[in-house]
């Protein structure tokens, strides 16, 4: 009798030891995880020109810097979130321009007694948007030091499904958007909760004469590129200017003061600058930087003023105004005269000829365009006058501090583009 019980005794504490191994081995192995920067390769797509990250099972998700969720399309058996769920009221906190309100949700398929929450996802290159399930999705990328991707990483994140056709336009392959703006339901705030990181976030996008690959480091850390990591991160480097928003519009704006050219600044309407009437803003999903046309004219006439070469001037090719022959780039960029946005507080962006002018078959234009008329935004906001598309972004070191609520930019060095980051991975 009692060796019966001895028997049952050590089969019970060996059940229990067995059933708690895997959980136990499985919760080391994310606590390892927990706490270091994430980061994900960003490939620019030579058709559209726009950004992306291989984060869906190693399928390309769109990088949207005023994208307030992460949306895709989903599996035909997907969980649901509750309409009372608090993240079910974060997804409708940001409605998409011209779509109507419509609840919360709708009654679930599997039990009418049940609201699960539809949310509103936004292909802001189409205008069109979508009513679908808000539902749960697993993200993969690495652990950081910051010069190396290290241990790989999986987590869950709150997301909208949307329909086939809601891809349209979108780079080739890509299944959804991941949203980057300050909001919860976008991924760098998701990110941060989920690994126990600081909410900050930082982009380095490769640029079309270099590599194909640059770099998004989620969860603040160093950044060290080839051939002089050692040198230092590159954060160290970086200024520093406040970063603005408006009331239930997801999108970055700059506080900027003025513009100048060849240090001369421009006549431009004060109300133009205003976040109130107008404002600037940062967008991946504008190839080029748009100026609202009576700044765009200024800008442009004053530019080729300075530039002063006619006799190089070449027939402009569209989207384009002025295109130049002739012109060798030096490590600095094109020689022309400096683009700079006056910021708060005394400070500069300064766009040199590595930002300002793009080369083309047919020679090197100065990369601005004119903006086409544009509705209001997000949250009615009106129409910004500035818009800086991503390649005036390329090979800069953009750090966004959600929690500061301050960007961080810098040019990276010639001989250090984003396109060098080393995605080799170190155990």
């Amino acid at each position: 009798m009692q060796e019966s019980k001895l028997l049952q005794l050590l089969l019970a504490v060996s059940l229990c030891v067995l059933a708690s191994l895997s959980p136990c081995t499985h919760a080391a192995s994310d606590s390892d995880t927990k706490g270091k920067p994430v980061v994900t390769p960003i490939n620019r797509d030579a058709a559209t020109l726009l950004y992306t990250s291989p984060l869906k099972r190693g399928r390309p998700l769109l990088l949207d810097l005023a994208g307030p969720l992460v949306w895709t399309t989903c599996d035909g058996a997907h969980p649901t979130v509750d309409c009372h769920h608090p993240e079910c009221a974060h997804a409708h906190s940001h409605h998409p321009p011209g779509c109507p309100h419509t609840g919360y949700g709708k009654p679930d398929d599997d039990d009418p007694f049940r609201c699960k929450c539809t949310a509103h996802p936004y292909n802001h290159i189409t205008g069109r948007t979508a009513t679908a399930d808000l539902t749960r999705v697993r993200l993969a990328a690495n652990t950081t030091d910051g010069g190396n991707p290290r241990e790989p990483v999986s987590f869950s994140v709150v997301a909208s499904c949307a329909p086939d056709s809601l891809l349209a336009k979108l780079p080739a392959g890509a299944v959804g958007v991941a949203g980057l703006a300050g909001t919860r339901l976008a991924l760098p705030t998701q990110v941060s909760r989920r690994q126990k990181l600081a909410n900050k976030f930082m982009l380095c996008l490769p640029t079309r004469s270099g590599s194909a690959t640059g770099a998004a480091i989620f969860g603040g850390g160093p950044l060290f590129i080839p051939p002089s990591a050692g040198l230092g991160s590159l954060t160290s480097r970086l200024t520093y200017t406040p970063l603005l928003g408006r009331p239930r519009n997801p999108a970055y704006y700059l506080p900027v003061k003025g513009i100048a050219i060849d240090g001369a600044q421009l006549p431009v309407p004060g109300d133009a600058l205003s976040i109130a009437t107008g404002g600037v803003v940062l967008d991946t999903r504008v190839p080029y930087t748009q100026l609202r046309p009576d700044i765009y004219r200024m800008v442009v006439d004053t530019f080729e003023r300075a530039v002063a070469r006619n006799d190089i001037k070449i027939q402009a090719t569209a989207p384009f105004e002025l295109c130049y022959t002739g012109m060798i780039p030096t490590r600095i960029g094109y020689p022309v005269p400096d683009v700079d946005l006056m910021l708060e507080g005394g400070k500069n962006w300064t766009l040199t000829g590595r930002s300002s002018m793009v080369g083309l078959p047919t020679g090197v234009c100065f990369a601005f365009v004119k903006m086409e008329e544009k509705k209001g935004g997000y949250g009615g906001a009106p129409a910004p006058a500035v818009i800086i598309g991503g390649f005036q972004m390329e090979d800069h070191v953009l750090e966004f501090d959600l929690e500061k609520r301050q960007l961080g930019f810098g040019l990276t060095p010639w001989f250090e583009p984003c396109g060098n980051f080393n995605f080799t991975q170190v155990h």
